[in-house]
């Protein structure tokens, strides 16, 4: 469709019908050009990509410092000693000298060049990336020699002969190279190989020197490009993109005389396209690719090839040259196939910056855009054939969509937007392609239209296959967000599918290489253990160990062992049906096996609702039920970390009144809940969820409060479960000597396990560990050996010794078919 804003200006200087391109060309004898004044400056995403990498490069480096300090620093001294034995100290400082020099003088005079060719913008970039460069430069020198890692400061500094010590980042390397990154010297050859010859022959000296590291070295050029790249991508580049006379001029060497061309509305990945009209009245749509528009969308390319297996992935970058390539074969490829698709007509590369591809016009309205009534299922069984055809010969368009369909004026349709397809395709990508396109259709039209009319055109068994891989990871991005307010639309495609085909195999097929879940349980867990390394390393736990006292062990495994029937009551005590209580207790003990592959907060929740089915109580039902147990569990534990909080907190005042943590604490409470007041969509969503949350649990309350037995037996199990663990952390504690109130524990093991209930980690591994120990030494005031020691023993009586009982315990459930 043409820019309503260029309408107007092809109607007043030329006839034709609307919206068309003038059929005769200007008496000049020039093309009509209609294109929006482009802009002098662009964004690029190359840009924005190439600072990401440079941040994780320069985090790269840090890390190896503080691992490899000793390996780097051996090797810096064995470098200097060498050059400092067999080259002259002053030979050294006269050649530091020289290449220092001339490192600033080749920038100068790339400079005065640029402003002589009225280049002075690039210039200007040039000069801003260098002050903020040097501006970072000084800030990362402090942090390195002040509160930053020893370790990080021992690898990046030397210390000099007449005391001090060399600068981590460079405050002239770093400036000059983002400089000449921001001014554009890698488009000059020449210029740039000399700018880095000297400038390594200047690193090569001031290293032999003594005056810098390797790592330093690397840190100030790795500063230099990511602040030059952050430059030019906030403020732009120059426009090197070339303009519709290029164009034109592009599709003269191939005899394709132009009398008007207009630009049109871009299309995937921001390509440019332009209406064009030849001088023998034919039309042309041209499809134009820039260089700097192909990184268009790379991080979520990316997120996807590493998330999902190589064969669904799309390639995540691809250079100027393979996607001209690619266009043309899919589209020659196509039309073999004698699927209905625009004819390529040319294919050529326009300057080093940009490429187009001209197709033959087919005159239509797009799938998505023509009226509901129109859509017949005639054309839908249509559309389908032409997937048939491409199918065939193993061809996947991996866009497909209502909108990747032109409907012309005999109710044909015609498949668009070819770039993104593939030849010789394996049949998972082919599989892929119709989930894909089923889905929109049923989008659209709805589940049994869209898989009637695709059973067809496709045929039965073809649109069966396809069932394993409806699953949203495998569509598209919009198609997915249309999904979220069709929640049911997938189920109902595999419910018309199974009608068809019964026996067709419907369990999914494994996409992700990787869950994002996963990726936020390794990283979590990664954290957590390095947090609690580096408290295990300060601690000295032989001679605390030596003098334990294993009796208040014993006392901890037996609190430990009465948690299982405490979680057990507080189950019963919510559920209004009849179940045993020996039963429970083991689903319970169950649960410390579960706990070695789910978050905390999920595993119990899971394998509970799961037990309460298998006893007969409605899904349903059993998810209030286990609402309301958690709920009850939930205020309890808030309730009991206030209660203790303020014990513990008047435990070393003179008067009654509440330590300045709990009162902090309350202020917090309250501005939170008088933010989600006072914003109104976060009013909204809280209230939604609350009226979720609520519709089903206090139904299921009402139940419990007509047996006040069960609810005694609830309330009571959820006090007894935390008490509990506070008694067997108490007895941990005093195992190795410690002494602190009970108050204190309390807190301490509340507030810890909240925490550790929150980190997406298997049993909370390491994220309990290390906000214990971290209150134990700041609530209790233990030393770090006898809260380290004594978080151990708690989690050893608490998580891993139960690990085996559970896995028996599990075992027994599924051979009882219990779970």
């Amino acid at each position: 469709m043409i820019r309503d804003e260029f309408r107007d200006a092809f109607r007043e200087q030329a006839d034709g019908p609307p919206g068309d391109p003038p059929a005769d060309p200007p008496a000049s004898g020039r093309a009509l050009i209609v294109e929006p004044s482009q802009p002098v400056r662009v964004h690029r995403s190359a840009d924005l990509l190439r600072v990401l990498f440079g941040l994780l490069a320069i985090v790269a480096v840090f890390v190896l410092a503080s691992l490899a300090r000793e390996t780097t620093s051996g090797l810096e001294s064995d470098v200097v000693r060498g050059a400092q034995t067999s080259l002259p100290r002053v030979l050294l400082n006269l050649s530091g000298g020289v290449f220092a020099v001339a490192v600033l003088v080749v920038p100068v005079a790339y400079g005065v060049e640029r402003l002589l060719r009225r280049d002075g913008l690039r210039v200007a970039d040039g000069v801003i990336a260098a002050a903020l460069t040097y501006a970072a430069s000084l800030g990362l020198d402090w942090w390195v020699t002040g509160p930053g890692p020893d370790a990080l400061e021992a690898a990046l500094t030397r210390p000099l002969q007449g005391g001090g010590l060399t600068d981590p980042v460079h405050s002239y390397i770093a400036p000059v190279v983002a400089y000449i990154t921001a001014v554009g010297l890698v488009r000059r050859p020449r210029w740039q190989a000399l700018f880095w010859t000297l400038l390594a022959l200047n690193a090569a000296t001031v290293l032999v020197g003594g005056y810098t590291t390797p790592l330093a070295l690397v840190t100030s050029v790795l500063l230099g490009r990511t602040i030059a790249y952050a430059t030019m991508y906030t403020v732009g580049v120059p426009n090197r993109r070339p303009p519709a006379e290029a164009v034109v001029a592009a599709l003269r060497r191939f005899g394709l005389v132009a009398a008007s061309a207009v630009r049109t509305d871009d299309g995937p990945d921001e390509s440019r396209r332009y209406a064009v009209r030849l001088t023998d009245d034919q039309l042309l749509d041209v499809t134009v690719l820039d260089r700097d528009t192909q990184t268009s969308g790379a991080v979520y390319r990316f997120y996807r090839r590493v998330r999902l297996r190589v064969t669904t992935a799309r390639r995540t970058f691809q250079s100027l040259r393979r996607a001209l390539e690619q266009e043309s074969l899919m589209a020659y490829a196509a039309a073999d196939a004698g699927v209905r698709t625009p004819r390529l007509i040319a294919a050529t590369e326009v300057g080093s910056d940009a490429a187009l591809l001209a197709y033959t016009h087919v005159a239509g309205r797009g799938l998505d855009a023509i009226p509901d009534e129109e859509v017949t299922d005639a054309l839908l069984v249509e559309i389908w054939r032409q997937i048939s055809l491409m199918q065939a010969h193993r061809l996947t368009h991996r866009r497909l969509g209502t909108g990747s369909f032109l409907v012309d004026g005999d109710g044909r349709p015609w498949l668009m937007d070819l770039r993104a397809g593939e030849i010789a395709s394996g049949d998972l990508s082919l599989l892929i392609d119709t989930a894909q396109l089923l889905t929109s259709v049923a989008l659209r039209v709805g589940e049994e239209r869209a898989v009637r009319t695709a059973s067809e055109g496709l045929g039965v068994d073809a649109v069966a296959a396809c069932l394993p891989l409806l699953q949203k990871v495998a569509l598209n991005r919009s198609t997915r967000t249309a999904l979220r307010k069709e929640k049911t639309l997938l189920s109902g495609i595999r419910e018309q599918i199974l009608e068809l085909r019964p026996r067709a195999v419907a369990e999914p097929v494994r996409l992700e290489r990787i869950r994002p879940r996963t990726l936020v349980t390794v990283c979590a867990s990664a954290f957590a253990g390095y947090f609690l390394l580096t408290q295990l390393t300060h601690a000295d736990l032989g001679d605390v160990f030596e003098r334990a006292n294993w009796g208040w062990a014993a006392i901890g495994l037996i609190a430990s062992s009465l948690s299982y029937i405490a979680a057990a009551l507080m189950l019963l005590g919510f559920v209004p049906e009849r179940l045993s209580v020996w039963r429970t207790s083991i689903v319970q003990l169950a649960g410390s096996f579960v706990k070695l592959v789910m978050p905390a907060a999920v595993s119990g929740v899971a394998l509970n609702a799961r037990y309460l089915q298998k006893a007969g109580v409605p899904p349903a039902l059993a998810a209030a039920s286990i609402g309301v147990s958690q709920l009850g569990g939930l205020v309890f534990h808030i309730g009991l970390l206030v209660f203790f909080g303020y014990i513990a907190g008047t435990e070393q005042t003179p008067s009654f009144a509440p330590s300045g943590a709990v009162i902090a604490g309350l202020l917090i409470l309250a501005l939170v809940c008088l933010l989600i007041m006072a914003v109104a969509p976060l009013r909204r969503t809280v209230a939604t969820r609350l009226r979720a949350l609520f519709s089903g649990i206090v139904p299921r309350l009402l139940d419990v409060l007509q047996t006040p037995n069960k609810l005694l037996a609830g309330l009571g199990g959820t006090v007894m479960l935390t008490l509990s663990f506070v008694l067997c952390l108490d007895a941990s504690v005093r195992a190795f000597g410690g002494s602190a109130s009970f108050a204190a524990i309390a807190v301490v093991f509340l507030a810890g396990n909240a925490i550790g209930s929150a980190a997406p980690v298997p049993g909370g591994i390491g994220a309990i560990e290390a906000a214990l120990i971290a209150g134990l030494t700041t609530t209790a005031k233990l030393p770090i050996e006898t809260a380290t020691a004594a978080v151990l023993l708690f989690r050893f009586l608490t998580f891993w010794l139960p690990v085996l009982p559970g896995w028996l315990a599990f075992t027994y459930l599924q051979r009882k078919q219990a779970i």
